[in-house]
């Protein structure tokens, strides 16, 4: 295997990983609202502390692990947020040793977008858009797959050693990472290297600003969908076969919505899904279990695909040519955002309702079409 390839195989590893970590979390809200006796705002802001953490890390991260090196940094950060489910899973704990765990989680987790991004961008250069795309669909992967064995698990034992094992999963990803990923950084030849990223700061801050909008519109339904399936009709399971099918329609959708971009274009491509989302949201709405259930990778493949075509812009757009700081920055918006905007819909569900709150989120997309028609003449 070159270099090139043992750096995108390590890339995708630690994505699978992180974001497997960062949904199965999703599955594990009914439980910690049964438990702790938690409000929709109160749930929202459990998750924030393992989503704001990791978003407001991702800057500072990235420069202090510099000179580390992408390999010690990615198996440092898997070990790290393996070890942060060690802790919420402590024997007895309550909601404190539940709120320590989620921050050391999302410490380790800081480092892995910027890190493994720049990874993949360095060894590929020009070329990096396709390779970028399956780094992306790598942790679509990791979010198909985590929830519903979390969901399996939790049907024979406690939440605690489900999350033990999750722990231990982590520490193999480490140990593969180690063997996988090359000892020195793999980088692309001169002329494939990105360009001098020539592009506005205002350009930047469009993409930033449609980014963490399509963030919102992402974890503001799915803190809903547990319960949007519940009062369909579903169990434990169904649950989490419903976020299988999200996530799987999603993988599905970062390959999708990478040869959508490419034919006709990023602009056309992003206000498409995006309105799709809208529609199809508000849909789910209305349909019984049986249809929801259906329509759900449908919906995954524009929810999440849309994210794909914006990621691999972020190097075109990097003020200054600096791919590494802008990758850092726009995971920064991004997260920061998933972690708010679910505590802004989770206070309109507690007082309008549910419904209202899932449309507000389905809405929040639609909001995306005059900012991303402002990049037009740039990408």
């Amino acid at each position: 295997m070159s270099g090139r390839s043992r750096s995108l195989a390590g890339a995708c590893v630690a994505h699978m990983l992180h974001d497997g970590y960062t949904d199965l979390l999703y599955v594990l809200l009914p439980v910690w609202q049964k438990e702790f006796g938690l409000s929709f705002t109160g749930l929202a802001l459990i998750r924030c502390l393992y989503y704001g953490t990791m978003g407001g890390l991702q800057v500072p991260a990235a420069r202090a692990t510099t000179g580390l090196g992408s390999r010690s940094t990615l198996v440092w950060a898997s070990l790290i947020a393996a070890a942060g489910f060690g802790v919420m899973a402590g024997p007895g704990g309550g909601m404190a040793t539940l709120a320590l765990g989620l921050m050391v989680a999302g410490l380790g987790s800081s480092a892995q977008h910027p890190q493994a991004s720049l990874l993949v961008s360095q060894a590929y250069g020009q070329a990096a858009r396709r390779p970028l795309g399956i780094y992306n669909f790598a942790g679509d992967l990791g979010k198909a797959a985590f929830p519903p064995v979390v969901a399996l698990l939790l049907g024979v034992m406690a939440w605690r050693p489900t999350l033990r094992l999750m722990a231990l999963v982590g520490v193999a990803a480490a140990l593969a990472l180690l063997a996988v990923l090359p000892r020195q950084p793999v980088g692309a030849a001169a002329d494939e290297a990105p360009g001098a990223g020539d592009a506005s700061r205002s350009g930047f801050g469009l993409l930033l600003a449609v980014g963490a909008l399509d963030t919102a519109t992402r974890m503001g339904y799915l803190l809903f969908l547990p319960f949007l399936l519940h009062a369909k009709g579903a169990a434990g399971a169904t649950i989490g076969f419903g976020f299988a099918a999200v996530f799987a329609g999603g993988a599905l959708g970062k390959a999708a919505c990478g040869a959508l971009g490419d034919r006709f274009g990023v602009v056309p491509s992003v206000i498409a899904t995006e309105v799709a989302t809208t529609v199809l949201i508000v849909t789910t709405l209305l349909l019984p279990l049986g249809a929801t259930l259906t329509l759900l990778p449908l919906l995954g493949i524009v929810l999440n695909g849309t994210s794909s075509l914006l990621y691999a812009t972020v190097p075109e757009l990097a003020p200054r040519g600096d791919a590494g700081r802008a990758f850092a920055v726009f995971y920064t918006a991004v997260i920061v955002s998933g972690a708010l905007a679910p505590v802004a819909y989770g206070g309109l569900g507690d007082q309008a309702g549910q419904s209202l709150g899932v449309l507000a989120s389905g809405l929040t997309a639609l909001s995306t079409v005059p900012l991303i028609l402002g990049l037009r003449r740039l990408i």
